[in-house]
């Protein structure tokens, strides 16, 4: 079975409060871009994992597709496989391509080997995966909040008249070191800082020309303070014609929302 699991961008991202587990409470909107990785599940001898395209650190076994398969074998009795998996989405990018890779493991497996599962139940499994893991499950513009695991459907302003451009900067941000830096919303507020009292939402739904002015990725003000660098790719964007740009994710990709010509 070959799948082409897809990558994702963040509409607005804010970082609401630290939660005592450690993890923290946000909200964003999940919309699925056509970047993509493949991936290819065979059924084999043993359990393996092979990695292609580009270079992913770690253990191969340690990858995310393995616990994929590892979660549904521990319920169900499925037979080994071997996994190739080609990596064209960047890594430490903010565009959930293990996640994807993940979640799509789980829908091939499910598929593969008739095993009935419902979307919901597949996202529970892909919750315990990740955080924005369960988003592309369903695979369609969702609004994430706990963790970004617990989803809803929503509606946004369309964007079927506009183009979405991603942009790759040859840095890499880990969630680590992205998340290790932020303040959350609610030590901002005591602090005396103050942001716009619409909901994500509400936001969303205006025209895309007005987001520039109030749609915010939290992560961008740390991240730019850690690579200065990666505010000028925004800009160009700006520069470009883009009505919309911003970091998706934690980083270090950017989009630019430019309207069709």
């Amino acid at each position: 079975m070959i799948l082409y699991p897809n990558a994702k961008i963040n509409l607005g991202l804010s970082v609401l409060i630290k939660r005592e587990d450690g993890f923290h409470n946000l909200e964003t909107l999940f919309y699925p871009v056509e970047a993509r990785d493949v991936l290819e599940i065979v059924e084999s001898d043993s359990l393996q994992m092979h990695q292609y395209g580009i270079e992913y650190p770690g253990d191969p076994m340690d990858n995310l597709c393995i616990k994929a398969y590892k979660a549904l074998a521990a319920d169900f009795d499925i037979p080994p496989v071997a996994i190739h998996l080609y990596k064209k989405i960047p890594v430490g990018a903010g565009l959930g391509g293990g996640s994807s890779d993940a979640a799509f493991t789980l829908k091939g497996l499910n598929e593969m080997f008739s095993l009935g599962l419902s979307d919901e139940r597949l996202a529970a499994y892909a919750a315990t995966l990740g955080s924005d893991c369960a988003f592309f499950i369903y695979n369609r513009p969702m609004l994430g909040t706990g963790r970004g695991e617990i989803l809803e459907e929503a509606e946004i302003t369309p964007l079927d008249n506009y183009e979405i451009k991603l942009v790759y900067p040859p840095y890499f941000v880990s969630t680590a070191a992205a998340y290790g830096g932020i303040v959350p919303r609610d030590k901002r507020v005591a602090n005396g800082e103050k942001f716009d009292s619409r909901q994500l939402l509400e936001i969303l739904r205006q025209p895309v020309e007005s987001w520039k002015d109030s749609l915010v990725n939290d992560f961008e003000k740390t991240v730019f303070a850690k690579i200065p660098e990666l505010a000028r790719y925004k800009e160009e964007l700006y520069e470009q014609g883009a009505v919309y740009a911003s970091m998706s994710g934690s980083g270090s990709a950017f989009f630019g929302i430019f309207r069709k010509k």
